[in-house]
């Protein structure tokens, strides 16, 4: 079969499933679950994979809400990554529950290649936590991506473009213990926590404007005290620090570091900090197959850039799988360019009739990518070759 017909069928696949797909996508969207709590996700996406044949393991990466789905056997094995976590407070505001159902389509989908003869398996991994926690990046140190030979997912957003501008990014945790008295009566025996949190956010301001501009720190204090009249002896607070490249995010994280070691100081109060297991790693876009996936979102009658208008400076763990094996992180439109991505209007925008149209299109687009890697030696050696090309110059 041509490799037009089999995009044709792929589509066509896609639109057979598009009221199971975006019916379990308005369920996952209505059921919003937290990083490593996405336990009816994880489940109705599984069942879901394993009633189209998928053969499913659950848990992988020594994580509950994880798994991977394969149909198919050897190479080349064709990644497709699923998110499905929620943000705190907002639900799905940045569309997981279609990133998931545009994943999980294409693969259903894709498996007509697969039946038709080509060699190769299709391999669904589902990643919790990207949005806290960096599922991804602990997934990808213990091993989970390393059986792909590519990798690949879209992203709801309010352009269509091919490739994403992803910076390292490292968590912290800070809190400061000091003594707890009497704020009015005997306030000289206390030592103020609070303070030395606040004084942190003052330094880190002040840094500010002494680093590179692509480059960012922002957090939010999680303790603050608990009585208006007791100086408080204890205070917490999250922190991401991010850059373009992981060199300046070490000398990044240094100098961060050291506002919160010089409040400790000037308050006489106990520092105690600790850096998240996971870091978000840049982004490594691979053009070939950026440009493979264009051609396709096109053929759908969308108009699609190569990049997003401006530079976005927030972070993904997909990042670090593309640090791994050859990946793409495109993004679909579902949303005016005013709509702000965690947002409330996001996730409005995530259960909408633009969000399933994006779900629908973004899973065919992603089927008909998985054709052009299946069906052709040449281009997924060309894939293979930029990325080691890439993964040299970084060196």
């Amino acid at each position: 079969m041509e490799v037009n017909e089999l995009k044709t069928a792929v589509s066509r696949e896609v639109e057979a499933n598009k009221d199971r797909l975006n019916e379990l996508s308005l369920k996952i969207h209505a059921n919003p679950e937290l990083g490593f709590h996405e336990v009816k996700a994880a489940e109705w996406l599984t069942a879901f994979l394993e009633e189209n044949s998928f053969s499913v393991e659950r848990g992988i990466c020594e994580l509950p809400t994880a798994f991977r789905a394969s149909y198919g056997q050897g190479k080349p094995v064709i990644g497709l990554v699923a998110e499905y976590d929620a943000l705190p407070g907002l639900g799905h505001a940045c569309g997981h529950n279609l990133i998931c159902m545009m994943a999980v389509g294409a693969a259903i989908a894709s498996k007509l290649v697969v039946d038709r003869g080509k060699k190769g398996t299709i391999s669904v991994v589902g990643a919790p936590a990207e949005e806290i926690w960096g599922g991804k990046a602990i997934m990808a140190d213990r091993g989970g991506f390393d059986h792909l030979d590519t990798a690949m997912m879209v992203h709801p957003g309010t352009a269509n473009a091919v490739t994403t501008h992803g910076l390292a990014a490292w968590p912290l945790n800070v809190e400061f213990f000091g003594k707890s008295a009497h704020a009015a009566a005997k306030p000289e025996e206390g030592i103020n926590a609070l303070e030395a949190m606040l004084l942190s956010f003052t330094a880190i301001n002040s840094l500010r404007q002494h680093i590179r501009s692509t480059a960012r720190v922002h957090g939010v204090i999680t303790d603050g005290g608990q009585a208006v009249n007791a100086v408080p002896a204890h205070a917490a607070g999250s922190f991401l620090v991010r850059a373009e490249d992981m060199k300046y995010l070490e000398e990044l994280k240094q100098r961060v570091l050291n506002c919160f070691i010089g409040a400790a100081t000037a308050t006489g109060a106990r520092l105690e900090f600790k850096w998240g297991e996971g870091y978000y790693a840049p982004f490594l876009n691979n053009m070939t197959m950026a440009r493979l996936f264009q051609r396709n979102m096109q053929s759908l009658g969308r108009t699609v850039r190569l990049a997003r208008p401006g530079k976005s400076y927030g972070s993904t763990d997909m990042g670090n799988v593309s640090q791994i094996v050859p990946g793409i992180h495109p993004s679909v439109a579902i949303a005016p360019k005013k709509v702000l991505g965690h947002s409330p209007e996001m996730a409005v925008a995530a259960a909408s009739e633009a969000g399933l149209k994006g779900l629908i299109d973004g899973a065919k687009a992603l089927a008909m990518t998985a054709v052009d890697l299946f069906t052709s030696e040449e281009t997924l050696s060309q894939v293979k070759a930029e990325f080691q090309a890439a993964k040299k110059r970084e060196k």
